[in-house]
């Protein structure tokens, strides 16, 4: 591996990107234009100023089209690598090593000064195989999100404890004092639509709110249900692992499900009211077991089993199942 390599993993999204094509590409730097050709399989550096970095990318209209390609918005330099053309944001730093960051954006790699350009390409190549696959679940985990995006409006559709809920905004109804009120209702009578049966949240609002007063309506009565659940599973775990946990709180962390301290205060995200209640079972029994095993050897994972059995496949639906974007 490259003595001078130093990776970064950050957990967002890699943006859907605009096509561009490998071909020949001239490179301009802030003191001057075109020091080196930059070709789609190899770079050829011309005299660098130290200090510089590439500011800019121009590239001519390619021979043959490339098929899949991940573009930095800020890219001054780009490369081929296996058949994807990669373009990424470069720049100088202080740093010691070669940093390389996947974030919502796409790639960016920063080097240090005395780090010819020749020497980041092939920094940049040898990683080839990490950077696509980290670019390309990025790529996808941006697909799901933007699939799952919720409208904010009245007939918007939110997931209650692995059911489906449709809003409705009535400005009318009782549920003005507590903002919003669940409705369990029976099969749709002929001639209804498929709202009429399952389940509604009226929203005391008006029919003309916006987006964000509807999904901060929606929100604010999602967490209450979440604090009353969590709070309800709790106590029924804690008495089966015989342990006391002292009090709850709600997080809206982007990559944990939940955390126990040692002195019995435990945090779960409140979008775990999402799921159905068995997988909510599994993430409580699980915070539980650390307030008697607070790790996650052998011992850990025996704790959580002797509570809930098929902890190993309600785990597996945290990562696949796609929530509701909130954004």
């Amino acid at each position: 591996m490259h003595p001078l390599l130093r990776f970064t993993l950050d957990l967002f999204d890699a943006a859907p990107l605009t096509p561009q094509a490998p071909d020949l590409r001239t490179v301009q730097t802030r003191r001057g234009r075109s020091p080196g050709i930059l070709w789609p399989d190899r770079a050829i550096p011309g005299p660098e100023p130290v200090g510089a970095a590439p500011v800019d990318l121009h590239l001519v209209q390619p021979a043959a089209p490339v098929q899949l390609q991940f573009r930095h918005p800020l890219a001054n330099r780009q490369l081929l690598l296996g058949p994807a053309v990669v373009g990424f944001a470069f720049k100088r730093s202080r740093r010691r090593t070669i940093g390389f960051v996947v974030s919502a954006d796409g790639l960016a790699v920063s080097a240090p000064n005395w780090v010819p350009l020749h020497e980041v390409d092939s920094a940049v190549r040898e990683k080839a195989a990490w950077i696509l696959a980290k670019l390309a679940a990025a790529r996808e985990r941006q697909t799901r999100l933007q699939a799952t995006r919720v409208d904010w409006r009245d007939g918007a559709t939110v997931p209650f404890l692995g059911q489906p809920v449709v809003v409705v905004l009535d400005p009318q109804h009782q549920s003005r004092a507590a903002g919003a009120m669940l409705h369990v209702l029976g099969p749709s009578a002929p001639g209804g639509t498929a709202t009429d049966a399952g389940l509604t949240l009226h929203v005391a609002l008006r029919h003309d709110a916006d987006a964000g007063q509807i999904r901060d309506a929606v929100q604010a009565w999602l967490m209450r249900q979440a604090k009353r659940v969590f709070t309800e599973r709790l106590d029924h775990f804690a008495g089966q692992l015989q342990v006391r946990w002292r009090r709850l709180s709600l997080s809206s962390a982007g990559t944990r499900w939940g955390s126990a301290s040692a002195d019995g205060s435990i945090r779960l995200n409140w979008r775990l009211i999402h799921f159905r209640q068995d997988v909510i079972d599994y993430v409580v029994a699980h915070e539980l077991s650390h307030l008697r095993v607070m790790d996650h050897s052998p011992q850990f994972w025996d704790t959580v089993r002797s509570v809930v059995p098929d902890y190993a496949e309600l785990r597996g639906q945290l990562k696949d199942e796609a929530l509701p974007n909130w954004s």
